[in-house]
């Protein structure tokens, strides 16, 4: 056997919106998800419908020597804000959406100084010839990571060639930031229900990871996103890896049923 495969940190964010119309007594409808199809030559999940999201890297680490450039409400230790500043980068370079603060301001970044932002300096980061601390000196930009809400943690089984130890945090779009694929690493993005999402999974309309679907599912038994947020909001996350096992020449995967999902086995 070779060498077992350490899980490589990682982060992704559910951004949130209430839906327009709907049939609940506030007038709103579902809540709705930013989501992106990945690139078909992307090496991992290609093709998939994916909240934006991928790995910690070195830039996300030199910001934490670094308090003045981000907000924490959760007195975060240095592992647990390398995932969150990862999450904020990752969701800034695959899409554009800002999750900061003007220096000073206690109001998130308006959609047309974060547009502006994106425009100047976002394809440089994903080319590498800026970094992300850069960018927040330049622009007089706060990180906003005690907008995130932790969601989920799911690490990659075992014995598989490529793993990922990555959370899953929930947070509030900020208003009027829709968001854009980069063209590179996704080819389209898109608002959507869960149920739309799971939905399209089911029909073969997308391609949906498993941990995807689950957190969609979990998602739709919210009825708006303040509900979503409240309801996660200081719930202890349970880490979930997956265990597959083999039961009449079929394959599933158990999770673990106290991290709240819709059940613990699953055929695959």
């Amino acid at each position: 056997m070779g060498e077992a495969v350490t899980a490589r940190p990682a982060s992704t964010i559910l951004l949130l919106r209430d839906g327009a119309g709907g049939p609940d007594d506030k007038g709103r409808g579902e809540i709705e998800v930013f989501m992106m199809v990945r690139h078909h030559e992307i090496e991992f999940s290609s093709g998939a419908l994916v909240f934006p999201g991928g790995s910690v890297d070195a830039s996300d680490r030199e910001i934490i020597a670094r308090p003045e450039l981000y907000a924490d409400s959760e007195g975060s230790d240095a592992a647990a804000l390398s995932f969150r500043i990862a999450a904020i980068r990752e969701t800034f370079e695959e899409s554009g959406i800002l999750l900061a603060r003007p220096r000073g301001s206690k109001e998130l970044v308006e959609a047309k100084q974060a547009a502006s932002i994106a425009a100047g300096h976002r394809a440089d980061l994903a080319e590498r010839n800026t970094t992300f601390p850069d960018i927040l000196d330049a622009t007089g930009m706060v990180l906003a990571l005690d907008e995130l809400v932790p969601y989920a943690h799911w690490v990659t089984p075992e014995g598989m060639s490529k793993r990922f130890d990555t959370w899953f945090f929930l947070a509030a779009a900020p208003p009027e930031q829709l968001g854009a694929h980069d063209g590179r690493e996704s080819t389209d993005s898109l608002w959507l229900s869960a149920r739309e999402a799971v939905a399209g999974g089911e029909s073969g309309r997308f391609k949906l990871p498993f941990p995807t679907t689950r957190n969609l599912i979990k998602l739709g038994k919210q009825p708006n996103v303040r509900a979503a947020l409240d309801d996660a909001r200081g719930k202890p996350v349970v880490t979930v890896m997956p265990v597959l096992t083999k039961l009449n020449g079929g394959r599933q995967l158990r999770i673990p049923l106290e991290a709240g999902y819709d059940g613990e086995l699953f055929e695959i």
